[in-house]
């Protein structure tokens, strides 16, 4: 991982952190290198998700990458994996996504994808990373003519609309389903995409005003969705995450299916109608237990990676696998997208909801749960860092581990886009591995305190 890019782009405290003059050193050194891989004048395309600091950055992006001879297309809000589709429609040699996703308003972020809708590689983002970290001082300002031109894209909506229809190609006629877009990216197609495949729809979390994305709503806080389907006595609910990467879902009882659920539901129907890649699906060290058993004795396979949908995309690509993702909710159907889709997803789990003509409560009674408990302790890139170095809590979290006796395991890790330590503490007892996890969480928060 870079300095400046973790797992999901470059991140931060929009003003503090990620400032417009950082953007704009990331949008010139893109342009740079890009450039001088595609030898022609690049064109790049630029989506934001609903945060106020979305057209700040948005501007300051756009400014430069004209500063040094890039076009730039501006899709205006639009979810992350429209940016991604297209990139490779519009036959972009680059797309920007100005978001940060599940985070709360403050934050926002900047991540790149290559003219084939994946993201950029890390040797690529290394060398933005270089110029972006020696000011820039190798790059050649453009002048005259050779300046880049901004122009914006009034067809992005209706053309990612239209290629999502296409590819669910479901009749949800009959279904009453409510959707939480999170005040966020998803709002508007949504509000085009669910009706037109013939879904009676209730929409909440639709109305983004710049600082209510995620706030008390979408993927990030499913209770109010499951609320809201119980009351009104719906099919079922679907929500999204701030720009649309995720997708997490309740059925009719409000109980929450997650993204191995939901990969364990539509791995099974792809397996059923053959075209489930070497009947394997790619989740990462998160996923549960209890989907790792249900894939095993039903006769599929899991390739298990780190946690990070890049992680996820790689084994995908490497291997040829047709579906991953993580229990999130963010999920890749690699036969239609380059990255995860949250409206894609639910309308493949909405589909097959139609096609089995069933309760979503019996899909989502697939398998049992095993009992999570995560905990986060707050932690600063030094004191991640701090925690990595750290023989005392490597074998503490072994002792933990050893406790669990063969009924459970552990897991900790530094999130890759927030300023966390995940402790999460899997098993049979609830009351043993929350007691486990506390102790994990109480330790590190004095390890890396312990000294300055």
């Amino acid at each position: 991982m870079g300095k400046l890019f973790g797992t999901d782009g470059a991140r931060g405290v929009a003003g503090k952190d990620l400032t417009p003059e950082l953007a704009m050193q990331i949008g010139r050194a893109a342009a740079a290198v890009l450039a001088g891989k595609t030898q022609h004048r690049p064109r790049f395309i630029i989506g934001k998700d609903t945060r106020i600091s979305g057209d700040m950055l948005e501007s300051a992006l756009a400014a430069g990458l004209c500063s040094v001879g890039a076009d730039v297309e501006l899709l205006g809000v639009i979810p992350t994996p429209a940016v991604a589709y297209l990139v490779r429609k519009y036959n972009a040699d680059a797309g920007v996504v100005i978001s940060a996703s599940h985070n709360p308003v403050e934050f926002n972020g900047i991540k790149l994808f290559g003219g084939e809708g994946y993201k950029l590689p890390d040797e690529i983002e290394d060398e933005i990373e270089h110029h972006v970290f020696n000011n820039g001082a190798e790059l050649t300002l453009a002048t005259g003519t050779a300046i880049g031109t901004v122009k914006r894209v009034e067809s992005a909506l209706n053309d990612y609309v239209e290629y999502l229809a296409d590819a669910i190609d479901a009749d949800l006629s009959g279904l009453n389903i409510a959707v939480d877009c999170a005040n966020g990216a998803s709002s508007a197609p949504a509000s085009l995409l669910f009706p037109r495949l013939g879904a009676n729809c209730h929409f909440i979390g639709n109305e983004p005003d710049g600082g209510n994305i995620n706030e008390g709503c979408g993927s990030t806080h499913i209770d109010k969705l499951a609320a809201y389907v119980v009351k009104n006595g719906l099919d079922c609910g679907v929500a999204f995450d701030g720009d649309a990467d995720r997708c997490l879902a309740v059925d009719e009882n409000g109980k929450e299916i997650d993204g191995d659920k939901i990969i364990a539901i539509l791995a099974t129907g792809m397996k059923q109608e053959g075209k489930l890649k070497e009947d394997t699906a790619v989740v990462t060290v998160m996923s549960n237990l209890g989907f790792i058993e249900y894939m095993r004795q039903n006769g599929m396979k899991t390739a298990i990676t780190a946690v990070g949908d890049r992680y996820v995309l790689e084994e995908m690509r490497d291997k040829g696998y047709v579906i991953g993702g993580e229990q999130s909710g963010h999920i890749i159907l690699l036969q239609h997208s380059t990255t995860g889709d949250g409206e894609l997803t639910a309308g493949m789990l909405l589909r097959t909801l139609a096609e089995k003509k069933c309760k979503m409560s019996e899909l989502n009674a697939l398998y049992t749960r095993y009992p999570q408990v995560t905990v986060n302790v707050k932690a600063t890139n030094e004191q991640k860092a701090r925690y990595k170095e750290d023989e005392y809590i490597a074998g503490f979290v072994e002792s933990q581990q050893q406790s669990l006796m063969g009924l459970g395991r552990v897991l900790v890790r530094a999130s890759g886009t927030e300023p966390l330590i995940r402790v999460m503490v899997e098993g049979k007892d609830e009351e043993a591995i929350a007691a486990s996890a506390d102790r994990i969480a109480v330790k590190i928060n004095e390890r890396i305190h312990a000294r300055k």
